[in-house]
């Protein structure tokens, strides 16, 4: 198999009792098959300290795996480094050899790791977790001609060498947005924080909905741990102006009853437990929000008469959460995420073997684990993870859907349209299985 092309006939087939595991490109081929061995607890990988110097000629392909294992983010780097070795036990290519390092999860470790591994004749690196780590250790991976595959989604740090893996924004909206656009939403409101990843929900609404023909009506910034955002919803809806209109079209109405008009008394009692009177700015509206602080915020809109059904409330991968329905204000809403049934299977082996649910991002490492053993597998030389290599056009196959890697640094992937329920969320647009097709 040539090099390259190998990689491009893989596809990755995860099993919920069977490990299988071969992570390669999306092409018009047939899926491959491995054997599925009984489920077993991969080998430990075990952090040398002090790290051992190794023979660099020994026919090994070493990935290094830099991942915060103490400090901030160390629930979430254990995880990691665990579903790295299940897909190391997946694959099961004797060819790679993993390094994997603790970063501290602070630039002064990751930099002292990547010193590490970069001496030790490092092939690839996977990770750093944080953006400020990933950009401290992008020059030295480049100094040595290194690619760096990182799991953060800060797309400011992407290019020169260094792949940020991590979901963007701005496709996530682009995705849900077109979607809704799609089923006649026109006119969009959106509710974002003052970071750059609130702008970039923004920018990429706005520039949605222009390609869409729609208007983007209304635009609401608020300050990051702001701990009452009441005032921002209330100008979002224009309830201030909804309600002055309720009180002029009452006195109108009132006016008219009096000189006996029966239709102006019977829509003056419709108005009689009305709050506000008019249309909203907007019949969709973007929450660029995840977690405690979403729920919170959207449990506002009611209080100023935006409820779910006229309005539709659409959100981003932070909304892949499994109990966001318990806000009845969410039910209904739209969000554009990873299809989640392969990484179904992934959680259910994960826990398995581990005894406990993976952490989200769980499955960044796996995928890059597996990417790196199936390049390394097709490649006929010790040089599998070469540019031409990494951003093969027809992507790959992982847990969190088909992939690819653009030559500009960013991630590309393909997402499906979720709905919220009372239960969880589930598929309303299932994500494109190819990449053959351009579509929202």
């Amino acid at each position: 198999m040539s090099k390259g092309t190998g990689a491009a006939r893989m596809r990755l087939l995860a099993g919920a009792l069977a490990l299988t595991g071969l992570l390669g490109a999306c092409s018009s081929g047939s899926n491959v098959p491995a054997p599925a061995p009984t489920p077993q607890v991969p080998p430990q990988v075990q952090l040398p300290e002090p790290a051992q110097p190794v023979p660099v000629e020994d026919g090994k392909i070493r990935v290094a795996l830099l991942v915060p294992l103490s400090g901030p983010g160390a629930v979430v780097g254990q995880s990691m480094l665990d579903a790295a070795q299940m897909a190391l036990f997946d694959v099961a290519d004797d060819r790679i050899l993993l390094l994997p390092r603790d970063t501290g999860g602070n630039a002064g470790g990751a930099t002292a790791a990547a010193g590490d591994v970069l001496e030790k004749g490092a092939d690839l690196i996977l990770g750093p977790l944080f953006s400020p780590d990933a950009a401290a250790v992008k020059p030295m991976a480049a100094s040595a001609g290194v690619p760096v595959l990182a799991f953060s989604n800060d797309w400011n740090i992407a290019g020169g060498g260094l792949w940020v893996l991590g979901l963007q924004p701005q496709e996530q909206v682009a995705r849900v947005v077109g979607y809704a656009a799609a089923q006649g939403y026109s006119t969009f409101g959106v509710l974002a924080p003052t970071t750059p990843h609130g702008q970039a929900v923004v920018d990429s609404l706005t520039q949605t909905v222009a390609r869409t023909g729609g208007e983007v009506t209304k635009v609401e910034r608020y300050t990051p741990g702001q701990t009452d955002v009441t005032e921002v919803v209330k100008r979002l809806s224009d309830f201030d102006q909804r309600r002055q209109a309720l009180e002029e079209e009452r006195a109108k109405l009132a006016q008219l009853a009096e000189q006996g008009d029966g239709a102006a008394k019977q829509a003056l009692r419709r108005l009689q437990n009305a709050e506000t009177f008019g249309d909203l700015p907007f019949r969709a509206v973007m929450l660029a929000e995840g977690g405690q602080s979403l729920r919170e915020l959207a449990a506002l809109f009611p209080f100023f008469d935006v409820d779910p059904g006229p309005v539709k409330f659409l959100g981003t991968g932070q909304w892949d959460e499994p109990d966001l329905g318990r806000e009845p204000a969410l039910v209904g809403g739209w969000f554009a995420a990873p299809p989640p049934s392969a990484r179904a299977d992934f959680e259910k082996r994960y826990e398995q073997i581990y005894g406990q649910r993976p952490h989200r991002l769980a499955t960044l490492a796996y995928d890059a684990t597996a990417l790196a053993s199936v390049l390394a597998r097709g490649s006929m030389d010790d040089r599998p993870f070469e540019p031409h290599d990494l951003t093969n056009p027809n992507g790959f196959a992982g847990m969190d859907g088909i992939f690819r890697l653009m030559p500009e640094g960013i991630t590309e992937r393909a997402l499906a349209v979720m709905e919220v329920t009372r239960n969880g969320s589930v598929v309303i647009d299932p994500a494109r299985e190819t990449f053959e097709t351009q579509a929202f």
